[in-house]
């Protein structure tokens, strides 16, 4: 099964493996609406073939996915919690759709992982980086948070904690520290590393690997994962809506410059005290 080069998502069926690839290079795969509703129909298709066992996310060589597309959401004047609230359902929908998936997906990633990226690829139950892999969730830098609050689960409470009160973004070296991903390898090594790694699960029985993915996942839910990214999804929509400042000069730049001076008076605020 193949899919056309002008989809936002692609999709090519390698045997018992789906690879699934997020098509938007221009926009370093930000996470447009669109792109959402064609990676989940993709992924819905996936698990309900019965011949396909396990299913790999990946992006392009610059990005992976540099998370929800912000540009996106200031044109369709999203504004208030309400209406935050329901455009975040969506964004976590995706995610949780991809951690709850009942055969085992493998990201992998090159280049950028920010924000609603960094949590979709969380959500995949292994993660295998190039060396030029980036990973953050820099949105606290402007007045956001969080959407999908895996971290704390995966990373425990002082990681996440210096990651998101800061909003620094780490290298592949760095995340395998922290447990983030399971292994760095050359980036010109990546599709093949990741390609071994998926048709060696892909021996498993597919029963075998639905009901230990189920177990695994349930553990988690035990722990509580399911109740706080709930509970976050309230705290988001209310930190979202919230008039701060930086916010709305945020926004404003984005309206009438364009997403990247945005990004870059961002950042420098930040670059002026690592100096």
């Amino acid at each position: 099964m193949t899919t056309s080069t002008d989809d936002l998502v692609l999709t090519e069926y390698r045997g018992e493996v789906a690879w699934l690839t997020i098509n938007r290079p221009k926009k370093l795969n930000a996470l447009s609406v669109e792109v959402m509703q064609e990676l989940s129909q993709a992924l819905t298709a996936a698990e309900a073939d019965p011949a396909i066992k396990v299913v790999v996310l990946q992006g392009g060589d610059k990005a992976f996915s540099v998370g929800y597309d912000i540009a996106q959401e200031v044109e369709m004047g999203v504004s208030t919690a309400e209406q935050w609230h329901a455009g975040l359902t969506n964004n976590i929908g995706l995610s949780m759709q991809v951690w709850r998936l009942n055969k085992p997906v493998i990201a992998a990633v090159s280049g950028w992982a920010l924000a609603g990226g960094c949590e979709l690829a969380m959500a995949c139950d292994l993660i295998v980086a190039a060396d030029n892999a980036q990973f953050g969730e820099p949105e606290i830098r402007f007045g956001s948070g969080p959407v999908t609050l895996l971290m704390p689960f995966l990373l425990g409470q002082k990681a996440t904690n210096e990651l998101l009160f800061t909003g620094d973004i780490i290298d592949a070296e760095r995340a395998a520290t922290l447990g983030m991903i399971n292994r760095v390898v050359p980036k010109a090594d990546l599709e093949t590393t990741v390609d071994i790694l998926a048709r060696k699960i892909a021996l498993t029985p597919l029963s075998i690997l639905r009901y230990t993915k189920r177990a695994i996942t349930r553990a988690y839910d035990a722990m509580g994962l399911t109740s706080a990214v709930e509970s976050n999804l309230d705290v988001a929509a209310v930190l979202n809506s919230a008039e701060t400042p930086e916010r709305a000069e945020f926004t404003e730049l984005v309206a009438t410059k364009g997403l990247g001076a945005a990004l870059a008076w961002r950042d420098e605020r930040y670059g002026a005290v690592e100096k």
